[in-house]
């Protein structure tokens, strides 16, 4: 299973994992037609709401820290890992590890979550 669906199927334990996108469609080489993506998938439910409920919720900041959010979801949150998923769900932006880097990484899984049917405020995602 891929990072993000560990991440996905943490939030969304009855979700088909194998389902799940994580990183947008490559785009379609200059002159093929384009192919659209699939739509996404029924929504799932409120993902704050279901993280908020989560067993230590209320001492991490799993709003706006990757490590916070891998933490809770009891996945390894190591630098490691989070390259991993970087590199899951092509983000290459700012050096790996920085603040910009880690807070870019935490709104593109929520933007990805989103996109598979959780159901998440803008804010959480742009």
């Amino acid at each position: 299973m891929s990072f993000f669906g560990k991440i996905f199927s943490k939030i969304f334990p009855s979700a088909n994992a194998a389902e799940v996108q994580a990183a947008p469609p490559a785009p379609a080489p200059s002159g093929a037609p384009a192919v659209a993506a699939p739509p996404p998938s029924i929504p799932l439910g409120d993902v704050p709401a279901i993280l908020d409920a989560m067993p230590g919720a209320a001492a991490l900041n799993w709003r706006t820290s990757i490590v916070d959010l891998l933490k809770l979801l009891g996945l390894d949150s190591s630098l490691a890992a989070r390259k991993e998923l970087a590199n899951e769900i092509l983000y290459s932006n700012g050096e790996p590890g920085s603040a910009e880097w880690n807070i870019g990484l935490h709104k593109q899984v929520m933007t990805r979550i989103a996109a598979n049917g959780g159901t998440l405020p803008p804010e959480l995602r742009d």
